[in-house]
């Protein structure tokens, strides 16, 4: 889709802004199925949902999601059960989403294409 996963995911300390709501939709064309939404917590956030046949399937594909996460040293949320897995992806530090979350999507939709 993009060379988004061919990127490697920068800590982020804080240091940098948000994206606006430009950057993010630019960034949005760039990965499969992902949508944005807002909350007074996390700001803008990625999220989407995964289906599978069966327990295992959900189970392996977040155990996969988790090896990627912690080699980005990028952590989203997961939730998992009988066949789905929902995952949402932003930047802690600041609140809202960065290049990384778009990074870490494309590589999320890797695993689940493969």
């Amino acid at each position: 889709m993009s060379d988004l996963a061919n990127k490697k995911c920068v800590p982020c300390e804080g240091n940098i802004p948000p994206f606006n709501v430009d950057e993010i939709h630019k960034y949005l064309k760039k990965v499969d199925g992902w949508q944005v939404l807002e909350d007074k917590i996390d700001g803008f956030h990625l999220i989407k949902n995964f289906k599978f046949d069966n327990f295992l399937q959900s189970q392996e594909f977040v155990n996969k999601v988790g090896e990627v996460a912690e080699l980005e040293g990028h952590h989203p949320d997961l939730w998992f059960g009988w066949g789905y897995a929902k995952i949402k992806i932003y930047t802690h530090a600041i609140k809202g989403l960065a290049e990384s979350d778009f990074i870490l999507a494309a590589k999320i939709d890797q695993i689940s294409n493969a």
